[in-house]
């Protein structure tokens, strides 16, 4: 089972426990704002998405991870790797992507949950390009993506939301050997 644990967050499988909490997240539409066009999700939404997590995690050996408070031990939402199928323009790829529930916006635990998710996309899966889909407006998530060394590669439309562009932020594994963890 992986795990990983960074200063303030434990990176681990999906448990039955965390669907309730991960769709109050799916249901805030300040948190889906950026997410596809915008709507939120009920539960019966976010348990097929989970399930289809820990389906990627069984075929692929890569997904998205619950995160956790150490602390606490609270859900705080999910960061990782899974396969965009939804933007075919920028296939075959992984992307690395996070969602974190507002209650722990703006003390840099997307970032941290990224950065450990990007390390083990390099050095455990051997990956050898990340991508980070962010639409245009989202300051927050394209500011996290440049922490991790990612830069800007292109601009896409996609076809969920037509009305909504794409940033497609990148790093490849040679840039990230070279450079390391963005600071």
């Amino acid at each position: 089972m992986t795990r990983i644990e960074t200063p303030r967050l434990v990176l681990r499988r999906w448990r039955e426990e965390d669907v309730e909490p991960f769709a109050a997240l799916n249901a805030d539409p300040e948190v889906m704002r950026w997410i596809g066009d915008g709507s939120v999700r009920d539960t019966a939404d976010t348990l097929a998405f989970v399930q289809r997590i820990e389906r990627q995690w069984e075929t692929e050996g890569f997904g998205l991870f619950a995160l956790e408070v150490r602390e606490s031990g609270e859900f705080a939402g999910f960061a990782g790797l899974a396969v965009p199928h939804f933007l075919p323009a920028v296939m075959p790829a992984v992307e690395a992507g996070w969602r974190l529930d507002r209650r722990f916006w703006g003390r840099g635990l997307a970032t941290e949950a990224a950065r450990a998710s990007v390390a083990f996309g390099f050095r455990e899966c051997g990956l050898p390009e990340l991508l980070s889909l962010v639409q245009a407006g989202n300051t927050a998530s394209a500011n996290v993506a440049r922490k991790l060394g990612m830069a800007v590669s292109r601009e896409l439309v996609s076809a969920a939301a037509p009305e909504r562009t794409v940033h497609v932020y990148a790093l490849s594994a040679v840039e990230y050997a070279t450079r390391g963890p963005a600071g």
